[in-house]
């Protein structure tokens, strides 16, 4: 282990910590995760999706996946708090004729009541209320969530002082529990916990600061023993490895 060689590496990554829309291609080939789930997200929303209907993505973050689904895009809507995804989302939205607004979709959406057909939303925050108000009756609300016990392992491993969970109520029952108190109809559910693996401290290193809601405050030069360590693992299993935790719900306006 050349630790000289390791800090130089692991601080330039560091440096290089940002992202643009939701980018992990910086990492490809040394992260793995979300291979194995029991679901495929698309083609969940795919099941519920007509070209005539009206869809809202919540916490689009640069627009990609939802302009990935191939709908109309006069038929699509879209919000996004993150100041550096709102931009792009301006920059690449708009212009395809997409209903971009900057909203924190916990607090509002800020669309008419019974708007929407479908309302999405992968790895966002909501609130269910507004998400009751702006869809119509019988219409779909589709998420695919990060649960509470997301890279725990990782985090213990990462930081001197394991803080606890961001977001602590992220299980399916509770979310589950939150729609149907206010007349939805559950129509899918699941919930699983997959390995989330890297084949580079470095990649670590850059993930963490990406992923900072998880690693408040983590810094290279504070956890430099913590990343020995991991280097030690990698060095000895070939992979430093985690838990990722990820549920779906599918349910429907009544």
């Amino acid at each position: 282990m050349n630790k000289e060689k390791l800090l130089e590496e692991w601080l330039c990554e560091e440096r290089a910590a940002h992202i643009h829309g939701w980018d992990f291609s910086h990492i490809e080939g040394k992260l793995d995760e979300e291979r194995d789930l029991p679901w495929n997200y698309r083609k969940v929303i795919k099941r519920y999706l007509l070209p005539h209907m009206k869809l809202l993505d919540i916490d689009t973050a640069g627009g990609e996946f939802l302009l990935s689904l191939n709908h109309p895009c006069c038929n699509l809507s879209a919000t996004e708090a993150y100041p550096p995804n709102v931009e792009l989302c301006r920059e690449k939205l708009l212009p395809l004729g997409v209903d971009f607004r900057e909203a924190n979709a916990f607090e509002y959406l800020p669309f008419k009541n019974e708007t929407f057909d479908i309302v999405i939303n992968r790895h966002g925050s909501f609130n269910t209320s507004e998400i009751h108000r702006v869809l119509k009756t019988n219409g779909i609300f589709i998420t695919e969530q990060v649960g509470a016990e997301n890279d725990r392992e990782l985090i213990e491993l990462l930081l001197n002082d394991t803080p606890p969970p961001p977001f602590p109520n992220q299980y399916l029952n509770t979310v589950r529990s939150s729609f149907e108190k206010i007349g939805f109809k559950v129509l899918e559910s699941d919930e699983a916990f997959r390995p989330i693996k890297f084949w580079s401290v470095g990649a670590f290193v850059w993930f963490a600061h990406i992923i900072e809601w998880e690693f408040p405050d983590f810094a290279v030069a504070d956890c430099l023993q913590n990343l020995y360590r991991a280097q030690e693992i990698l060095e000895k299993k070939g992979v430093i490895e985690g838990k990722i935790h990820r549920f779906l719900l599918v349910v429907q306006n009544h």
